[in-house]
């Protein structure tokens, strides 16, 4: 029994979303559960559970972009995605976005108490970081920073995410382009040259106080 270890689902189906959390309860979990990504981002980056169960099918958002958002606010929570899409490219995307396994629908609970408890394992969450900057707006798309919204693509929303989740740290080129265009995708040094520009515009116009450095060579940090 893993006693007061919490976890949170994300799953907009209501049935499977009280399965769930039914299984999981009875493992010793305490559950909390959303069903869209704007409510997941609200509830666990604000009080992250031992691990997220998170449905990539939600109906407001990519769950890819939801695990990306909550990286971003600084949660290192093990992240289980819930998918309909198996394919090799589904799965390796998922953990390009910071996810840690990955389970294809339909799935057996048993199977699915086993990951959980396995991502359990590896320890209590930290706490997120408090923002000290801006905001990703998940819902929006957004860079928001006092009474400024300032809109972004999703793939600038996700190289931007993938910047924040590692605040302070080089990110090689190679993974931002893997955690913001599909899995095989050809993108050219220029073509992330050309978003990165772009994020450091929009989140000038934004007034954020951080700003996008290049590690010559190597990649980008956010600092």
């Amino acid at each position: 029994m893993v006693g007061a270890a919490t976890a949170g689902i994300c799953e907009d189906d209501d049935e499977l979303r009280g399965v769930v959390r039914v299984a999981l309860e009875r493992e010793g979990f305490a559950v909390r559960a959303t069903a869209s990504g704007a409510e997941a981002v609200r509830t666990f980056g604000a009080d992250p559970p031992d691990v997220l169960v998170l449905d990539i099918g939600l109906p407001d958002a990519d769950g890819r972009d939801v695990c990306q958002a909550l990286r971003a606010r600084g949660l290192e929570t093990p992240v289980l995605f819930l998918t309909a899409r198996s394919a090799l490219t589904d799965r390796l995307s998922g953990f390009h976005a910071g996810g840690d396994d990955y389970l294809a629908k339909p799935f057996d609970l048993a199977e699915l108490v086993v990951r959980v408890h396995a991502l359990c394992r590896r320890g209590p969450a930290p706490a997120a970081t408090p923002d000290d900057g801006f905001v990703l707006d998940l819902g929006a798309h957004a860079i928001v920073h006092g009474d400024a919204r300032v809109p972004l693509t999703p793939t600038e929303f996700r190289v931007l995410a993938a910047l924040a989740a590692k605040r302070g740290d080089v990110v090689r080129r190679a993974t931002l382009v893997a955690a913001a265009w599909p899995d095989g995708a050809i993108v050219h040094d220029n073509t992330l040259d050309a978003y990165v520009a772009r994020i450091r515009r929009k989140l000038r116009e934004a007034g954020a106080p951080v700003s996008v450095s290049t590690a010559r060579g190597v990649g980008y940090v956010l600092r």
